[in-house]
């Protein structure tokens, strides 16, 4: 491949992939920050287990600094605090293990109420899945097969 001289970027035709397209600054948060809480949310039933996946989940990663070790938050329904703090040790072991090296030193947990759910589902929002604002929008559009087809796929979201 050839460079030019003035700017040193590479020749390539056709589409670019979404990785080279991102600026220097991102990749470098995404590389620190965003893959471990992704991987971690993706593993999360893994590293915890089925006990401990019923009433917990990852809310967010901060990576350390000169002023802390890199912390792993975690929200659990109130009344397994303890349950959770004494997994505390195990669970920071599975994670570093999973991830080969010493991402998470501390573990700080937030208690939620039962009540609060973590996916709220509204039964109002159940019986009518579009709002009258989008509901007046798709009979305003004169194409007969997309108003169709947009109907049907708010029946299919009332469905779910």
């Amino acid at each position: 491949m050839q460079f030019k001289n003035s700017s040193k970027k590479r020749n390539v035709q056709g589409l670019r992939s979404f990785r080279d397209t991102l600026p220097k600054n991102i990749k470098k948060i995404i590389n620190k920050k965003g893959h471990i809480y992704s991987e971690t949310l993706n593993n999360w039933k893994y590293i915890v287990g089925n006990d401990l996946f019923k009433f917990c989940y990852p809310k967010s990663f901060r990576n350390s600094n000169r002023f802390g070790p890199s912390t792993l938050i975690i929200m659990v329904k109130r009344g397994h605090e303890v349950d959770m703090e004494y997994s505390k040790k195990d669970i920071i072991d599975k994670m570093n293990s999973f991830f080969g090296y010493m991402v998470v030193e501390k573990i700080k947990f937030i208690s939620f109420d039962d009540g609060q759910n973590i996916f709220s589902t509204d039964p109002k929002n159940e019986k009518n899945v579009t709002i009258k604002k989008y509901q007046n929008k798709i009979h305003s559009i004169r194409n007969d097969k997309i108003k169709k087809s947009l109907i049907e796929l708010t029946k299919v979201f009332k469905s779910k």
